[in-house]
């Protein structure tokens, strides 16, 4: 059971703060580590299951797939990262379907073209303003729950300016969005400018080290007006950053044993993926088996 409704949880004066994860594992860290929602980088799912950059290789299918394992692991909020819609405003709905359906409470739909980028590379085009609002309001009619909520970005930023931006975000709020996303403003005042130009709209603030947007804290954001912070790719680039300093140790010295003190054993790793209590369930159905054969 989910514990809280993100609608109700983002009218809150404290922003939520949801961190990237791109797997069932990565989910269940967040999730123990005691935050409310989880934020399904598509980002951070190309990397790890393609070993490539955000570029737009990921498939629907291959980010439903991983909806589904993390929903059978965690209970919290899933915020997911839909990239375009996969296509045009019929693929749109059948991504929204399809996503709910795996588990999925909240939806991002951006404004580029396909195959996109990063929000944060350079290079993007995108989409006509009545082309995405079309997504959006597809996006509205295709979920079986108003409890599922649409999130639109617009990377209008890097393409036609910090004005266009906020004309889009408009339109899309006006076609029937739950949250606008004007991803990678690139100063705290077009942050706060953000902020005074959609009173009473949920806001998402994306927190990328070494991106356009300058990095402030949860704290400061709500104080500024967002609702929800993200943290898509945190996590998998401090993973990749101790992996290489791991391996390149087990190559230099042929053991393991020098980082024994920033690893789990063998005993930790099974305890927190909950193996003594897989452990008992076994044991509890087996005694009924038992039982019933008697």
């Amino acid at each position: 059971m989910i514990q809280f409704s993100l609608h109700e949880r983002l009218s809150q004066s404290k922003a939520l703060l949801a961190p990237g994860a791109y797997d069932a594992l990565s989910a269940l860290l967040v999730e123990q580590a005691g935050f409310e929602a989880i934020y399904m980088s598509g980002a951070s799912i190309s990397y790890t299951q393609l070993g490539r950059p955000d570029i737009g290789l990921v498939s629907s299918t291959q980010v439903a797939d991983i909806i589904g394992r993390v929903r059978d692991r965690v209970k919290i909020p899933l915020i997911v990262d839909a990239d375009t819609g996969f296509g045009n405003a019929l693929n749109v709905q059948h991504t929204v379907r399809l996503f709910e359906r795996m588990g999925a409470n909240a939806l991002q739909l951006e404004d580029q073209t396909a195959p996109k980028r990063c929000g944060h590379l350079a290079g993007k085009e995108l989409v006509a303003t009545s082309e995405m609002v079309g997504k959006i309001k597809a996006a509205v009619d295709a979920r079986s729950s108003e409890q599922t909520l649409i999130i639109a970005r617009t990377d209008a930023i890097a393409v036609d300016g910090f004005e266009h931006a906020l004309e889009r975000a408009e339109q899309y709020r006006l076609a029937g969005a739950d949250i606008l996303f004007v991803e990678a403003p690139q100063a705290i005042d077009q942050m706060q400018a953000i902020c005074q130009a959609f009173p009473g709209t949920p806001l998402l603030a994306n927190m990328v080290e070494g991106g356009k947007t300058p990095l402030l804290t949860a704290d400061q954001l709500s104080d500024m007006g967002f609702r929800l912070v993200i943290a898509p790719g945190s996590m998998v680039r401090v993973h990749a950053f101790i992996a290489q300093q791991f391996l390149q140790s087990l190559k230099a010295n042929g053991t393991t044993a020098l980082f024994r003190d920033r690893m789990l054993d063998f005993k930790q790793i099974n305890e927190l993926l909950g193996l003594p209590d897989l452990m008992d369930q076994g044991a509890h159905y087996e005694m009924r088996g038992q039982e019933a054969a008697e």
